[in-house]
This record gives structure tokens, sequence and C-alpha cells, in this order.
């Protein structure tokens, strides 16, 4: 027997109500949002993006999408910072906390061992007024109080707003340092990509 459910009605819900949580963000780009890209563009050392579960893989996309545009940037999990990787930071670094809660019991853990290092402080959360929000330098907030149905509780919305964050951080980076896709074949030579800015800016 041929199960009977619509699964395009589910899926069309989920994407909606995502793509709303896009769609409120410019909103939220005030002179925080400035100041935490001119803070990123003087950094003398590199970005550290860190986080736990999907805030992890939030990092690791948007540390190499910083990377690719210009802005050396590496990605670092919360409980292996806490084992070693901390030495990895320089009191020349930007470090970003990446936390849906800002209450993520590994990322608070190892504030207080990264702040005597000596690097500047960035979070990126759903909701204000969080501890991670109080100790770091800077905190935007994507605004994002309920992740995409049916399933409530599954990161969905709120990954999503952050990685779309970042990445709005992250060209507007590259857009003040007149970074060009002559820049961007250097990093990203490679694949489908590198062919096709290797053809277009060969022509130029």
């Amino acid at each position: 027997m041929t199960k009977s459910f619509d699964y395009a009605m589910v899926g069309k819900g989920m994407l909606r109500e995502e793509a709303q949580a896009i769609d409120l963000l410019p909103e939220r780009l005030d002179e925080k949002f400035n100041q935490v890209c001119a803070l990123l563009e003087v950094c003398k050392g590199r970005v550290i993006l860190i986080g736990v579960g999907q805030s992890y893989h939030v990092a690791k996309k948007s540390a190499c999408s910083m990377s690719s545009l210009g802005r050396p940037a590496f990605f670092m999990h919360a409980t292996e910072a806490l084992h070693g990787d901390m030495g990895l930071i320089t009191k020349e670094d930007v470090v970003i906390f990446i936390s849906n809660s800002g209450k993520t019991p590994e990322v608070l853990t190892i504030l207080e061992p990264i702040k005597r290092i000596g690097p500047k402080l960035l979070a990126i959360v759903s909701k204000p007024g969080s501890l991670l929000e109080t100790e770091c330098d800077l905190t935007l907030t994507t605004g994002v109080h309920e992740e995409a149905a049916p399933i409530k509780f599954a990161p969905s919305s709120s990954a999503l707003a952050m990685v779309a964050l970042l990445d709005a951080i992250t060209m507007s980076i590259a857009t003040s340092i007149g970074f060009t896709e002559k820049d961007y074949l250097k990093y990203h030579p490679g694949g489908d990509i590198g062919k096709r800015l290797s053809e277009k800016t060969g022509k130029e």
C-alpha cells in the first residue's frame, strides 16, 4: 500500500517560514553592524569563528567565505578550544562566538580563558539579553524567535539567518576594501567558479 502524504505541503511551509526569517534581517542592520564590519576590516590578525552543534557548521561555512573574500579566517569547535586549540588564538585576532541562545555551556566555559588571551570578542545570537552578549565587545542578533515548522526545536531558521548575517558582513567588508573578481580568482582558482572567473577576467 502506497503511503499518502503531502510532503510538498510541509516543505513549502518550512521554506516560507525560513524565508520570512531572512526577510526580516535587513531591518536589523544598524550602526552596530557598521561597527562590527569596521572592526573586522582593520583586524591585524585572523577572524576565528567558534560554535558547537549547528552553530559550529555555521562557523565553518562562514570562515571559508571570509577567507575566500580576502579576510583570513578559520573555524574552531568550542570543546576543542578548551582542550588546546586556544593556542591558535592571539591578541591580534577577533573571535566571533556563534550561539543561537547565547547560553551555550561550552561557549560560556571558554569565554574567560579567551578573554585572558586578549582578542576582541563578538557574538552572533538569535535573541538579545544573554550572558554571552554582556561578555562580548559587540553582539549582533538575528531576531529569530522560533524555528521553522513543524518541529520547532530543530535548528533551521536560526542557522540560516546566522549564515545570511555573516554573509552580509563578509560581502560588506569585501566591497569596502575594493575586493574584485580578479582577487577572488586568486583564492578560488578551482572548479566551475574558477573556470568561469578565468574566462570572464581574461576577456577584460
